[in-house]
């Protein structure tokens, strides 16, 4: 009999629907048994409304065979099957769908779950088999008709028999070469994962005869083995069910099957939404961070669904980047199964689902921070540093989003707080935020700068994450009240009489503190200055970068080469303001040792590195012995 030209053409057609749309081979299975499943609902739809087929649900199912010797994989529905004209019109024309059509000839009431296309996904089947045979028969006729091709040139269809309706379709695998092992796919253990992957949801059951080995003889330790019909899918997802029939430990363990987690989920979020957009959504928070989370191989994103058919194992776009760390899945009937890639960035349906999502995550958080304090802490203290990140992110455009979830530490309270509840408790007429910045809680106590800030009755918030001052300088203010840097140079807290008292002092001594200036050429002023107590000297900044700043900068493998405008300062009122004074006068040499101590001291308060620790030691050994 003459090959048949597909109505699309060219080899180019098919060539190119192949290499672009489906980049992962293993999903050929996928787009068959979905279509298998739709003809089992057409059948199911039909006998519904035709009282002459008569269909018993409880046999309509999915049937997987492979044969190893002669390369042969075949997919089996005792569905609708079809006739010569739709096997002509369905499989002639790529991307022709006869699911589709029938779909859009029923009532909005009246649809079924109809999830495949035929066409697109049905030559999926050509990236793993050189020659595909489909036999079927229609519920509608006695005959059968059976379809072959062997690619882009052409098919044919002939008339054949079969006992019952349905469709049998036969791929004959292609050979193994360098690039790829095809015959991965008449492996049973590689079969039943990828059912298990990508239509562990289809609601029929998908049965494949399994091997058993059973023990024969225990001393000798034998094994006999036995075939048995296994049904290798779920069927109804968890996500599906109700909630009020899913208990929590249901929850708890499929989250731990699913996303292989050895601890349960610190929060389980489940959500179905019908409107504009229709999906269900099963979401966790996890109790821990993965290994791997702070890495540049860690993938974020959800599990997408479409009718229960897995399209995308991770789909990054359904989850900012500060929500990273969410586990789950979303299964939603308003995208197409065979939709690529490229075209569902762009589709409005995610973006409109990955924006409620977004809302619902938050909704949860802000709920679990005010009804679960404790709960919320262990997340922030694993997650946090991730929604601080996504404060300053994309230009802190999501900020607002984010201000009222992020945690710092407090030098009053002595525990994590928001910035609203400092807010809440600043002093009246205070009108600033104060914070200050360091490796841990007892090295940011001990600098200077916090005494005076503490003296005043001010609480500061401890930023000890790299990202915070990042943070903090993207928010720029909360609620009309801006932030400080205790080690601000800027920073206004002297009356004006101590004001004046520190000018008046900083002029006399102008040449002195030039010549400091000059000696230490790290820095941008010297001064002497009345906001320290019982510290003799420290380290200020003037300018958006501060010293904590410099230090990631510092981290950073590129080395950005960006350094912040340091200033020392001197206690005035300490013993060594006046002994500066005093060589400065009597014995210059000896004034200058003092000053690139003093700066050497600033340094290691501010835990900066000092470049030359064996001539700063020989000075201070130098002094002491005199």
């Amino acid at each position: 009999m003459a090959k048949k030209q597909f109505q699309s053409e060219s080899k180019r057609l098919l060539d190119l629907m192949i290499n672009s749309i489906y980049t992962n081979k293993d999903i050929f299975l996928r787009e068959l048994i979905s279509n298998a499943s739709d003809a089992l609902d057409k059948l199911s739809y039909r006998s519904l409304t035709d009282k002459k087929i008569k269909v018993k649900k409880d046999d309509l199912a999915i049937q997987l065979s492979f044969d190893k010797e002669n390369r042969t994989l075949k997919v089996i529905d005792n569905g609708c099957g079809m006739t010569k004209e739709e096997l002509e019109d369905n499989l002639g024309t790529i991307a022709k769908s006869g699911s589709f059509n029938f779909k859009e000839n029923m009532s909005k009431e009246e649809k079924s779950s109809i999830i495949g296309q035929f066409g697109v996904g049905f030559y999926s089947a050509f990236m793993v088999s050189d020659k595909i045979s489909v036999l079927s028969r229609s519920i509608d006729e006695e005959d059968a008709n059976l379809w072959e091709s062997e690619g882009a040139d052409g098919y044919t269809i002939t008339p054949a028999e079969k006992k019952s309706c349905g469709t049998e379709i036969t791929l004959h695998i292609k050979e193994d070469n360098d690039e790829f092992q095809y015959s991965k796919y008449l492996d049973e253990y590689e079969l039943k994962s990828l059912v298990k992957k990508y239509s562990d949801y289809i609601r029929f059951p998908i049965k494949m005869e399994c091997t058993h080995h059973e023990l024969k003889d225990e001393e000798k330790h034998e094994y006999k083995d036995s075939k048995e019909v296994e049904t290798l899918n779920s069927m109804i997802p968890i996500w599906k069910k109700k909630q009020k029939d899913v208990k929590e430990e249901d929850y708890e363990n499929f989250y731990m099957d699913k996303f292989n987690d050895y601890d349960k989920p610190l929060k389980v979020i489940p959500s179905s939404v019908e409107g504009m957009i229709s999906y269900q959504s099963l979401l966790f928070i996890p109790s821990h961070a993965p290994y791997d989370y702070y890495t540049q191989e860690y993938e974020k994103g959800l599990a997408l669904y479409s009718h229960g058919v897995l399209i995308m194992e991770k789909c990054a776009d359904l989850l900012p980047d500060y929500f990273s760390f969410v586990k789950g899945v979303v299964d939603t009937e308003d995208l197409s199964l065979n939709i690529s890639r490229e075209l569902l960035q762009e589709s409005q349906s995610l973006k409109l689902i990955a924006k409620n999502i977004e809302g619902k995550i938050r909704k949860e958080l802000e709920s679990m921070l005010k009804e679960n304090r404790e709960e919320y802490i262990s997340f922030f203290k694993t997650f946090g540093v991730q929604l601080k990140y996504g404060v300053y992110n994309n230009f802190a455009q999501d900020k607002d989003k984010l201000k009222d979830l992020i945690m710092f530490y407090s030098a009053k309270h002595e525990k994590l707080i928001t910035i609203g509840e400092y807010v809440q408790e600043m002093k009246e007429g205070q009108d600033t935020i104060y914070y200050a910045s360091g490796a841990s809680i007892a090295k940011i106590s001990s600098l200077p700068q916090v005494e005076q800030v503490r003296d005043k009755d001010y609480d500061i918030l401890y930023l000890t994450d790299y990202v915070d001052e990042f943070c903090i300088t993207a928010l720029q203010e909360y609620d009309g009240k801006k932030f400080a840097n205790v080690s601000d140079g800027g920073l206004d807290l002297e009356s004006e009489e101590e004001k004046e008292e520190t000018k008046k002092v900083n002029e006399d001594n102008s040449s002195l503190l030039k010549e400091m200036c000059d000696e230490i050429k790290e820095v941008k002023e010297v001064r002497f200055s009345n906001k320290l107590k019982t510290h003799p000297v420290c380290l200020t900044t003037k300018g958006d970068v501060s010293i904590e700043m410099q230090k990631v900068f510092d981290a950073m493998p590129n080395q950005m080469g960006i350094k912040a405008e340091m200033i020392l300062e001197i206690n005035e009122k300490h013993p060594i303001s006046q002994k500066l004074k005093e060589l400065y006068k009597e014995d210059k040499e000896e004034f200058l040792k003092y000053t690139r101590i003093l700066y050497s001291e600033a340094q290691i308060i501010a835990g900066l590195p000092i470049e030359n620790p064996t001539e700063i030691s020989k000075l201070i050994c130098d002094v002491l012995s005199k």
